[in-house]
């Protein structure tokens, strides 16, 4: 069964490269243009892993980090951020994020974030079941 990963991004071009990249590697993937609409569809759908960029209009990733905890604290969300701070990145990881990448994103570091991230919900989950 495939994994699912949502992408939230206000940027088009960046939802539509990522969607397909990720399908390529065999995920199943979710977009999504605001922080609003992500957290519909992770009401709706439940994905394993979420790719949230920080600058958003509206709601920012931040803020959608906090509501997502709030719905499901066991999905791994990755930061993304082309204007990202050494504080932004340490303020997210101590609101739950499991990392944060940089954009320009580099497909390698990206794919094996995300294979650690999925690696590290199932190590909690396992745990989970052996408690």
């Amino acid at each position: 069964m495939a994994r699912t990963v949502l992408v939230v991004d206000d940027e088009l071009s960046i939802l539509q490269s990522l969607e397909g990249i990720l399908s390529d590697e065999g995920y199943e993937v979710i977009c999504a243009a605001s922080g609003r609409e992500a957290l519909e569809k992770i009401k709706e759908t439940m994905p394993d892993i979420v790719l949230l960029d920080i600058w958003m209009p509206e709601m920012d990733g931040i803020e959608t980090l906090v509501k997502i905890r709030e719905i499901s604290p066991q999905i791994q969300v990755v930061m993304m951020s082309g204007h990202g701070t050494i504080e932004t990145a340490v303020k997210a990881t101590k609101l739950g994020a499991y990392d944060f990448i940089e954009k320009p994103l580099s497909l390698e570091k990206l794919l094996l974030t995300i294979n650690n991230a999925l690696e590290y919900h199932s190590l909690e989950q396992e745990v989970t079941l052996l408690r």
